[in-house]
This record gives structure tokens, sequence and C-alpha cells, in this order.
């Protein structure tokens, strides 16, 4: 029965998905041009309240928690399990205060309405996965970023979607660079579940009556640990949450 309610509100779904990237695209490069950076990030956490939005369209329902005093005067790095392209704009949108940017695939960074606009304008990483000296370069400029604005960034460490939720084991790579370029840098598990099932079907339909949950997990302060340990801690603590 999910799956016949997919194959009606996912066409619905898909048009306002749609019609909102394509209008805030050149919202987005207005604000860009004449109010900087500051002007580009509020039109930016404002796109992506409206695309959370758009999972109740089908039925979905988004609930974030965050009982954590999480400091705004230092960098964060938030860990997350990856489980669909949807983990996105939640993110951005409740964790907007602190300025969080991805480190994301390149290919993400063209043809994207909006969302491509905002990943080579908006200060996040664009990686080459074929070309480690070039992804190296976009993590330190990331990493200095963080170290110089009060940045943060979020990372999914697995590398790619867990398509069914099951976690793969965490790569350190990316995680190590940034703990080493960035000392005071505050390390945030965040645990996401079930936003798999709203593509469990693939693209087309889309799943529908689905829970889906984000919730931030007690910091790990990174000193006096190795980049292994601090990723093994923050790999645990999302297990230990996931359904």
């Amino acid at each position: 029965m999910r799956k016949l309610f997919g194959y009606i509100l996912s066409p619905i779904f898909y048009l306002l998905f749609g019609i909102i990237i394509t209008v805030f695209h050149p919202i987005q490069w207005i604000c860009l041009k004449l109010g900087g950076y500051k002007a580009h990030k509020k039109c930016v956490d404002v796109l992506n309240c409206f695309l959370l939005c758009t999972y109740y369209v089908l039925g979905n329902t988004v609930k974030f928690t965050n009982r954590q005093r999480l400091p705004i005067d230092r960098p964060i790095l938030f860990v997350a399990n990856h489980q669909s392209m949807y983990d996105i704009p939640p993110l951005i949108f409740f964790l907007r205060k602190h300025h969080g940017k991805f480190i994301s695939k390149i290919e993400l960074a063209k043809g994207i309405p909006s969302i491509s606009f905002n990943l080579r304008h908006g200060g996040a990483a664009n990686i080459n996965r074929k070309d480690p000296k070039q992804s190296i370069a976009e993590i330190l400029k990331l990493a200095n970023n963080m170290k110089s604005k009060n940045w943060s960034a979020f990372i999914f460490p697995e590398g790619t979607r867990a398509r069914t939720g099951k976690i793969k084991p965490f790569n350190v790579g990316g995680i190590a660079t940034i703990l080493k370029k960035v000392p005071n840098v505050l390390v945030v598990p965040v645990a996401i579940n079930n936003s798999w099932q709203m593509v469990q079907y693939g693209f087309f339909p889309l799943n529908t009556f689905t829970r889906m949950s984000w919730e931030v997990l007690p910091p790990i302060e990174p000193q006096g640990l190795s980049p292994d340990e601090v990723v093994a801690q923050a790999e645990t603590r999302i297990r230990e949450k996931i359904n």
C-alpha cells in the first residue's frame, strides 16, 4: 500500500522539489552578489527548510533531536552515517547556526540547480575520488576555513550510502586531515535512521509514510586521542542508535 501511494505522490514531490531548487538558484546568485556570504548563507538555510518540508508530501516525517549544548565559538566536525541524499537538508537547516560545510563528490557541484551552486560557492570541499591530490587539497582548504572562519563541517565517513540502512565501516582519511589541521575542532556524531526507506524502491516510486530521525549524540573531545580512536568512538555511538 505504501508503494502504491508512492506512485501517486512521488510526481507531486518531484514537481515541488524541482520548483524549489529552480526558483532558489537565481535567488542564491542575487544574495551572493549583493549580500555576500551572510546573505547567501541565509538563503541556503531557507532553501533547505523548504526542501525538507517536501518530505511531508509523501507522508514522511522528520524528527530532529539535539539535546547537546554545542558551542558556537569553535568549529565542529559532524560525523554521520549516510543513508540517502535526503539526509542532507535536515542537517543543514537544524544545525544552521554552526555554518556546516559538506565534503561531497565533485560530480554534485555541477548540473543541479541551487544544490550545485551552493556546493561551488558556499564553502564545500568538492572532491574527485579519482584524484587523491585534488581531494586532499579541497579538504585542506575546508580545514583552513574552519580554523580561520569558525566554520563547521559534515562528513559521511562510510564513503557511500548504506542503501539498506546497515552501517558500513567508517573511513579515517578525511577526518584525520581535519583533526590535524584544526586542533580545536570538536567531533560530534549524528545518527540518521530510516532515510534509506524513502528510496528503498529507487528513484521512483519514493516510499511513503516513513518516520525518519536525526539525533545529535554527545560530543567527542579529540585531544589526546588518535584519529582511529576518534572515528571508532563515533562509529560505535552511531551504531548503538541505528534501528
